[in-house]
């Protein structure tokens, strides 16, 4: 995954190696230092890079900064000092950009009074019901319980969908005819999880496109009827800036306080990723990292910069 970004990232520090053979671009008055002619190339080959791998505006100009505040006037002795001083700075930025919202899903989900009423929203074709089947499973690994709610009324096939899921998953799946009222599905569902005492509502919404007033109208709707702890935002990694563009709609229409990226296994830019959470300033709770109920990984800084500074792998 990343492979593109990771690569253009490799290729940045190379070229910082190259740094010291430029002397009247290296020395300053101070001794041996990066200087500006030398930093300004290489932060425009930093920009240049990251646009190209799907990377937002707003956050490429915020990583350009803290590499230039990093590395401008730092002091090398050879060339590969540079190199790594360049990647170490390249690290660190990335890093606080990723870690401006961390967020313990576990944590949140655990301290609060049960049932905790969990709500997905996005676009479809985004993985969005698989995500909730994932989130189920992984709930179970900690010891909680789900009741699922089909409140995608739209689709025939999404209430199908969810109740396959629900059947593997041994979930209840509280589910009325296609083109029901959304919101009394998901009231009906949290009705059913007081009763029975489960710890968890997972509430699948309808994901026709972002702008459609009616779709949006129905997920105010939800929200009134269920006050959810937790709406989260499903987006698709491959769809880049698009996906960041869907998040920020969703934030200021319904509301949003976290996301989860699906498709990040397959996801070669690493825009998205890089992108989302800074932009709409909510956190990544997870990553889908491929089909398999187990493939859900908790997000964090350290897990994504792990990966953009591995060496790459043939076939990786």
């Amino acid at each position: 995954m990343f492979e593109s970004l990771k690569k253009k990232l490799f290729g940045l520090k190379k070229k910082a190696a190259e740094l010291p053979s430029e002397p009247e671009k290296v020395i300053g008055d101070s001794g041996r230092t990066i200087g500006e002619s030398a930093l300004d190339g290489l932060l425009w080959e930093l920009e240049v890079s990251l646009l190209e791998a799907d990377v937002a505006l707003s956050v490429v100009e915020e990583i350009k900064a803290e590499v230039r505040t990093d590395l401008l006037g730092k002091k090398v002795d050879r060339k590969y000092d540079v190199s790594d001083a360049v990647e170490l700075a390249l690290k660190g930025a990335i890093e606080k950009v990723l870690k401006e919202n961390e967020f313990d899903f576990d944590a949140f989900v655990t301290s609060r009074q049960k049932p905790v009423v969990i709500m997905f929203v996005g676009i479809n074709g985004t993985g969005k019901t698989t995500a909730i089947a994932k989130i189920a499973y992984h709930l179970q690994k900690i010891g909680l319980s789900s009741v699922l709610s089909a409140s995608d009324t739209f689709r025939a096939g999404a209430i199908e969908q969810l109740t396959i899921h629900g059947d593997r998953l041994n979930c209840r799946v509280v589910k009325h005819n296609a083109g029901s009222d959304p919101a009394a599905v998901a009231y009906d569902a949290v009705e059913h999880a007081k009763a029975r005492k489960r710890d968890v509502v997972l509430v699948d919404t309808a994901g026709r496109m972002q702008t459609n007033v009616n779709l949006m109208d129905e997920m105010k709707k939800i929200k009134r009827v269920v006050k959810p702890d937790l709406v989260i935002f499903v987006g698709d990694s491959l769809a880049g800036n698009d996906a960041v563009e869907q998040a920020k709609t969703f934030d200021k229409e319904v509301g949003i306080d976290a996301v989860i990226l699906t498709k990040i296994d397959a996801d070669a830019r690493g825009g998205a990723a890089l992108s989302i959470a800074h932009t709409v300033h909510k956190p990544i709770a997870f990553v889908s990292t491929g089909q398999d109920y187990e493939f859900l990984v908790r997000f964090d800084s350290k897990w994504m910069v792990d990966r953009l500074f591995s060496e790459t792998r043939s076939g990786e």
